[in-house]
C-alpha cells in the first residue's frame, strides 16, 4: 500500500483501493488523505451546488508578473499590426475561409495545398505534445490570447477602476450607487471599446485589412454581412474577457485535460515543494522553533490565482501557470527571511530529490518525430509549384484520325495560378513527337485564380505504343516551364 505524502497529492494518485484486513490507523490516514484530496471532485470555480463561484484575485506584483507584463506588450504590438504588415504587396498572414484562400508570410495557399495543411497542422500538435511534456502549460500562462487580454489587460483596467479585489468584491456586494454606476459603466465601455478592437482585428485576418477599412467606414447597409460579423466577434470577446472569463480555460480550453496524459514526474510546471512547506503553520514568538515548515500558511497564493486554486494541492486542470502564486509566495519568503522558491518551476521528480532530467525518453521521441515531421513539411514547402495543372482526357470521347493520317485525342486543362500576377500560359507537347492545338487561344490566367480550357493532342501514328501511349505535357509561362503534367493518350491496336 502507498501512502500520499502531505502537500503531494496532487501530482499523481498514490492510494491503493484499502482492503478489510487494513489496519484501523491505516484507515484513518487513507480517509484523512481522501478528504485532503476533495479538490478533485469538483472545479475551483463552481461549488456544491453547481452554482458559479465569482473569481476576486489579488493584484499580482512581482518579478515574474513584470516580464510577462512585458513580454504581453511585445506580443500585443505583433497581433495588431499583423493585419498592416505586408510581403511583397501581400498580408504576412489571411486566413480567409470563406473564399478557402490563406496567405502565410505573403505565400498563397489553396485548397490544393490542403496537404501541407494538414502536415502543418499535425507538425504543430506535435510540437505542443512535446512543449507541454518537457515544460507544462508555459504557454497558457505566458502566450496564450485568453491569458494575455484577461490577465494583463482587462484585469489591469479593472484593477484601475474598482480597485483591488476587496474593493472589487465590496463594489459588486454594495447596493447600487452612483458611484457604482459610473465605476461600472466606465468599465465596461473601455471593456466593449477593446472588445471592438479585438473583433476588427480579427476580421482583418481572415478578409484582410482592406475589406475592413471598408466595412467600418462606409454605412452598415452597404456591408451586412461584414458589418454583423464585426458586431459578432465584438459582442463575443466582450462577453467573454467581462463575464466568462476563466472559464474559457476551465470548461472551453481542452488544453488543461490533456496534461493528465501529456504530463509525467519530469514535466517541469509551477510546482508546491510540500518536501520544504510542510507542516504549513505561522510561527509564534512563544514557540519559534516549532516543526514547523517554510509554507505560514498566508493564504496569498490562492488570494492572487486568476481561476481560484490553491496551488499547495498541486497541479490540477485550472492551473494556468501565470506564476502569480510564485511572485506572491517569493514576496512572503522574503518579509519571513525564507529562501524564495517555496512555490516556483520545478518538477515533481526534483522536488522529491530525484535528479531532473529535462529530456526523458518519452520527450526524445517526441522529438525524433517532430523533427521529422519539419523535414518532410520543409522539403514539401521547397518543392511547392506556383501552378497547379489538372489535364483530362474528355470522359467518352474516342480518338480521331486527321486526313494526314495523325491521331488526335480531345483533352481538357484546369490552371490553378497561385501567383499574385496574371500568368499567360501555353501547353506544349514534350513526348513523344506531336503538337497540341488549344481551342480559344493560349491560357489567361488571373492572379489568384484559375482558368479552364480544351485543347487537341495530335501524334503521328508511328510514334504510338499502342492503344494506350504515355505522354508528357508541359506548362509553358514566361518562357519557362512552370508545371508539367503526365497523361495517356489512346490510338489504334498496332
Amino acid at each position: 500500500m502507498m501512502l500520499i505524502e502531505k502537500g503531494g497529492a496532487n501530482h499523481f494518485n498514490l492510494c491503493d483501493t484499502m482492503q478489510d484486513t487494513t489496519p484501523t490507523e491505516e484507515k484513518t490516514e487513507a480517509a484523512s488523505n481522501r478528504k485532503s484530496e476533495s479538490y478533485r471532485d469538483r472545479i475551483s470555480t463552481v461549488d456544491q451546488k453547481g452554482k458559479r463561484i465569482w473569481i476576486y484575485p489579488k493584484k499580482p506584483k512581482g518579478r515574474l508578473y513584470n516580464s510577462r507584463t512585458l513580454f504581453s506588450f511585445f506580443l500585443l504590438a505583433i497581433l495588431f499590426a499583423g493585419p498592416f504588415i505586408k510581403i511583397s504587396g501581400q498580408p504576412i498572414l489571411l486566413l480567409n475561409f470563406l473564399e478557402r484562400k490563406f496567405i502565410i508570410f505573403g505565400l498563397a495557399f489553396w485548397p490544393q495545398d490542403f496537404h501541407l495543411f494538414a502536415l502543418a497542422m499535425l507538425t504543430f500538435i506535435v510540437f505542443i505534445v512535446l512543449f507541454t511534456a518537457v515544460f507544462g502549460r508555459l504557454f497558457c500562462g505566458w502566450a496564450c490570447p485568453q491569458s494575455v487580454f484577461m490577465e494583463l489587460v482587462f484585469r489591469k483596467i479593472e484593477y484601475w477602476i474598482e480597485g483591488d479585489a476587496r474593493k472589487q468584491r465590496a463594489l459588486n456586494e454594495g447596493p447600487l450607487t452612483e458611484e457604482k454606476v459610473l465605476k461600472k459603466g466606465l468599465k465596461h465601455a473601455i471593456f466593449f471599446a477593446i472588445a471592438f478592437l479585438i473583433g476588427n482585428t480579427f476580421m482583418a485576418y481572415i478578409v484582410g485589412i482592406d475589406q475592413v477599412k471598408t466595412i467600418v467606414s462606409q454605412p452598415p447597409w452597404e456591408h451586412w454581412s461584414g458589418f454583423l460579423a464585426v458586431s459578432f466577434f465584438s459582442l463575443l470577446f466582450y462577453a467573454n474577457f467581462a463575464f466568462f472569463r476563466e472559464q474559457a480555460c476551465v470548461i472551453v480550453c481542452p488544453y488543461g485535460r490533456f496534461q493528465s496524459v501529456l504530463l509525467d514526474p519530469s514535466s517541469i510546471v509551477v510546482s508546491y515543494d510540500f518536501k520544504r512547506g510542510e507542516p504549513r503553520g505561522k510561527r509564534s514568538k512563544k514557540n519559534p522553533d516549532a516543526e514547523l515548515g517554510d509554507c505560514i500558511d498566508c493564504h496569498l497564493c490562492v488570494d492572487v490565482c486568476p481561476t481560484g486554486i490553491d496551488i499547495r494541492n498541486g497541479t490540477q486542470l485550472e492551473c494556468i501557470n501565470c506564476t502569480a502564486c510564485i511572485d506572491a509566495c517569493n514576496d512572503v519568503m522574503q518579509k519571513v527571511k525564507r529562501p524564495e522558491g517555496l512555490i516556483r518551476y520545478a518538477s515533481y521528480n526534483s522536488i522529491i530529490g530525484k535528479t531532473q532530467k529535462l529530456f526523458t525518453p518519452r520527450a526524445i521521441g517526441y522529438s525524433v518525430v517532430l523533427t521529422l515531421l519539419i523535414v518532410l513539411v520543409g522539403t514539401m514547402l521547397l518543392n511547392r509549384n506556383d501552378v497547379e495543372t489538372t489535364i483530362l482526357r474528355t470522359p467518352g470521347s474516342l480518338y480521331q484520325t486527321t486526313e494526314t493520317g495523325h491521331i488526335t485525342n480531345l483533352y481538357s486543362v484546369r490552371l490553378v495560378n497561385k501567383k499574385f500576377e496574371t500568368m499567360e500560359a501555353t501547353l506544349r507537347l514534350a513526348s513523344p513527337e506531336g503538337q497540341i492545338k488549344m481551342v480559344g487561344g493560349d491560357l489567361q490566367v488571373p492572379e489568384d485564380g484559375h482558368a479552364e480550357t480544351a485543347f487537341f493532342v495530335e501524334i503521328a501514328k508511328d510514334q504510338l505504343s499502342g492503344m494506350n501511349t504515355h505522354i508528357v505535357i508541359e506548362v509553358v509561362a514566361g518562357g519557362e516551364v512552370v508545371d508539367e503534367v503526365e497523361t495517356s493518350f489512346i490510338g489504334p491496336a498496332k
